[in-house]
């Protein structure tokens, strides 16, 4: 097997603590790279490069004093325009809140992130609400693929996963509420992991109340671990929250393996795709020599179908976060995709909403008996070959939302289960293949742990053709 890849993160991290490099510099590498590189990826929506600046040359200061470096220390991060930035607006891509006051705080996780050292250089693109496969919305235009440009880098955190695609910065903030971490992860040729609802505490509240969570996207195993590490923890005011975990370093791998080309029955896969699991599944086996045990779709989930009561949920609870009237009132603003979203929400009544979420706890008691305590389901991650960039199904057609059988990742939201994204080939059209492993509640580290073996085996491309790694622009690479 492979040695396990040095992350970009660690190795920013590495030289500036050890005073090889500067945090200024880091910092001016990454708006460099954004200046040269986003004109046709359009994935950073928003710099604050003055009070990046600033915060860098301060924080070398300090280090030069002989103050301890932090597990971030000097840093750039690009949070997702979902998420608060002290002093920048939160746009939510949305022009309901193009014109929002500055945030008067960070975000919990971007709060997390610059405790531990990193420096905030800008914000990433996403679908109107973070309610999208694919990043378009009517504020800041569409996000591009750097693997492949007329494509989509997947949503809804698509702008984030194409910097990271891209070299732009070491990190680049993710959330993901049915699938927004994992879908762009497998779009872009990256890691992502979407843990266990509760391992990172949630304030505010999210849209989809008991279905979304933080986590984080890498280009190694060992960067995707620690920034789970500096994510996770619990917070005042969230029930959900656990009360401590700690990712471990074992490298132990499942006994059993089981894989279904879908886990809802929404019939065959696309031939490209259905190749491009078998061929995944056939390495899987190989390099890490677990048997895997193929399962049918139909026998998984009994109570109901999974999908359709995801979009009863989500639709209903953002049309209830953000009012009845005022959705009713700005459909016509919106985004045809998320307009669709809304307009499915105003549909729900109290009796089909309160139906679906009683029908979540026979979900989760179904999967937690399918994977028992140790084992894992192999799947695609998306369902088919990837999404036009500016999501224009057809020829000349208007951008839509796209149907719930493109995807896969709905169900972990659901249940709380964690799932991971994969590396896996690449498909025809250039855009990434991921292949989705889900675990057993809170056996995260049992995803970590399959990350890794999977990294050292099968290694892949850290970045998409044609850019380099971030630490290049620092002479590290």
């Amino acid at each position: 097997m492979n040695e396990p890849a040095t992350g970009t993160i660690t190795t920013v991290r590495d030289t500036v603590a050890a005073g090889r490099a500067t945090a200024e510099q880091a910092v001016v590498a990454a708006l460099d790279l954004i200046d040269r590189h986003n004109p046709r990826l359009n994935a950073v929506v928003a710099l604050r490069a003055d009070l990046a600046l600033a915060e860098a040359r301060d924080l070398d200061a300090r280090l030069r004093a002989g103050e301890p470096a932090g597990p971030l220390a000097g840093v750039p991060v690009l949070v997702k325009d979902l998420e608060d930035v002290a002093g920048m607006r939160t746009t939510q891509g949305s022009f309901l809140f193009a014109d929002a006051s500055p945030a008067e705080a960070d975000g919990l996780v971007p709060s997390r992130l610059r405790r531990a050292g990193a420096i905030v250089v800008g914000k990433t693109n996403l679908p109107e609400f973070a309610t999208e496969g694919y990043t378009s919305n009517l504020v800041f235009g569409t996000t591009r693929n750097p693997w492949a440009l007329d494509w989509s880098p997947g949503g809804s955190s698509g702008g984030s996963a194409a910097a990271l695609a891209a070299g732009l910065a070491p990190i680049a903030t993710a959330t993901d509420g049915g699938g927004s971490i994992r879908i762009p992860a497998a779009s872009c040729g990256l890691l992502g992991i979407k843990p266990t609802n509760g391992l990172i505490g949630r304030r505010p509240i999210p849209d989809w109340i008991d279905l979304s969570t933080d986590g984080p996207l890498a280009t190694t195993v060992e960067d995707l671990r620690l920034l789970l590490s500096v994510e996770a923890g619990p917070i005042a005011g969230d029930p959900t929250a656990l009360s401590t975990w700690a990712p471990t370093v074992a490298r132990a791998l499942p006994p059993r393996a089981l894989a279904a080309p879908r886990l809802v029955p929404w019939g065959p896969l696309p031939g490209p795709v259905a190749t491009a699991f078998e061929q995944a599944l056939a390495a899987f086996a190989d390099a890490l020599g677990v048997r895997v045990e193929p399962i049918e779709p139909e026998g998984v989930f009994r109570t109901g179908n999974l999908d359709e009561d995801w979009f009863v949920l989500a639709t209903a609870e953002h049309v209830a976060r953000l009012g009845r009237a005022t959705v009713k009132a700005n459909l016509e603003r919106m985004h045809p995709a998320a307009r669709a979203f809304m307009e499915q929400g105003l549909a729900i009544g109290i009796d089909e909403y309160l139906a679906a979420r009683r029908r979540r706890f026979g979900y989760v008691r179904e999967l937690d008996e399918l994977l028992g305590d140790e084992g894992i389901v192999l799947t695609p991650t998306v369902a088919t070959e990837g999404f036009p960039a500016d999501g224009r199904l057809e020829p000349g057609g208007e951008p839509q939302m796209l149907p719930p059988d493109a995807f896969t990742t709905a169900v972990q939201n659901m249940t709380g289960h964690p799932a991971i994204s994969l590396p896996a080939g690449r498909l025809r059209n250039g855009v990434p293949f991921g292949l989705m492993a889900t675990a057993p509640r809170f056996r995260d580290d049992l995803l970590l742990g399959l990350a890794a073996a999977w990294e050292a085996a099968q290694p892949w491309p850290r970045i998409a053709p044609g850019y380099r790694p971030f630490e290049a622009a620092l002479g590290l690479a």
